[in-house]
């Protein structure tokens, strides 16, 4: 239920909806924050169950953040930061410009974030679950030395860069 309205605005509460799309949709921003919500954590190796506990959410609220369908609010965002051991801008990051509109690229200018990137392995790779696994065995390597062989070992498998 909406109780405030601020600025001609209503409060929405959190864990209300995310505000759909025309067509029905979640937001895309909303979509955005999430999927980088479920990167983090499965990074980190923590189930939806623990990161639900330690932010005082079920798991199953923490699946509906993640898929986009509820909005994170603010205070939620800065709990799941600090759980998560990221900057707020962190679940912005990557954002592409058709979401980001034209504010999110003047945002990009104004913090020196502007140079055009490509991406490190196509379009969504860095998001699949094989890349997190990888990254996560790799950082339980305790050997620096070994660690730094195995990276290696990858880049040489790859092409060559020109």
């Amino acid at each position: 239920m909406l109780d405030e309205v601020k600025d001609g605005q209503p409060e929405i509460p959190v864990g209300m909806p995310a505000a759909p799309d025309k067509d029905g949709r979640a937001s895309p921003i909303d979509v955005h924050v999430g999927t980088r919500i479920r990167m983090r954590r499965t990074l980190l190796g923590m189930s939806q169950e623990r990161l639900g506990d330690s932010i005082g959410l079920t798991f199953q609220q923490v699946q509906k953040y993640e898929r986009g369908a509820n909005r994170v609010g603010a205070s939620r965002l800065f709990d799941l930061a600090r759980v998560l051991d990221v900057p707020i801008s962190y679940f912005f990051e990557d954002m592409p410009d058709s979401v980001a509109g034209p504010l999110g690229q003047a945002a990009r200018r104004v913090h020196g974030l502007a140079e055009t990137q490509e991406p490190a392995f196509g379009d969504d790779s860095l998001n699949r679950r094989e890349t997190l696994e990888l990254v996560r065995a790799y950082y339980r390597i305790s050997d620096p030395a070994v660690r730094k062989r195995v990276f290696d070992l990858i880049k040489s498998m790859g092409p060559t860069e020109g």
